[in-house]
């Protein structure tokens, strides 16, 4: 990942973790979008994440900069959708990526994506399944640009949302 490391979140991240994440809502929130406006997610979440190990936190130069939850456990969205995912076994499944606006720095939802698959193969998990609103032009750029192929919709907390899977070499 060059310039960026990515880590498991610590309880002393919490603070940063939280302050990217409200970046990231008043981000989606001034591009007109309705993801994350609705007190999801929140800090109980972020802390639920640190609590599991799901939370990661990526750095650059000692400062975190993003955020992701990297989920090794059955996403029970996934479990129905229109279209069809292209595996049926094992799974990372991926949520709340965020990354910093100050600074923003370019490049790091692709760097987070390509931790999470590094992550994922010394696992031993060879698929990551992921979705994200519509109106994401971000992430549906960094699925695109990853080979992350669409596999239809999922419906996450009430909503409609594009899902896509991607099989990682063995």
């Amino acid at each position: 990942m060059n310039k960026f490391q990515i880590r498991k979140a610590e309880q002393a991240d919490k603070g940063r973790i939280w302050e990217i994440i409200q970046q990231a809502i008043a981000l989606r929130r001034e591009q007109g979008s309705r993801q994350w406006q609705d007190g999801y997610p929140n800090e109980d979440v972020v802390q639920s994440d640190i609590d599991k190990g799901y939370g990661h936190v990526v750095e650059a130069d000692g400062k975190i900069i993003g955020y992701v939850a990297i989920i090794f456990d059955i996403e029970p969205a996934y479990n129905v959708i229109e279209g069809k995912w292209l595996s049926d076994g094992e799974y990372v499944g991926i949520h709340r990526l965020a990354s910093a606006q100050d600074p923003h720095v370019k490049g790091v939802g692709t760097a987070i994506m390509q931790g999470v698959e590094e992550i994922a193969v010394l696992n031993g998990v060879y698929s990551i399944k992921v979705d994200t609103n519509f109106d994401n032009a971000g992430m549906l750029h960094v699925f695109d640009k990853l080979g992350y192929q669409y596999c239809g919709e999922v419906h996450f907390r009430g909503a409609a949302r594009r899902a896509f899977e991607k099989l990682l070499n063995k």
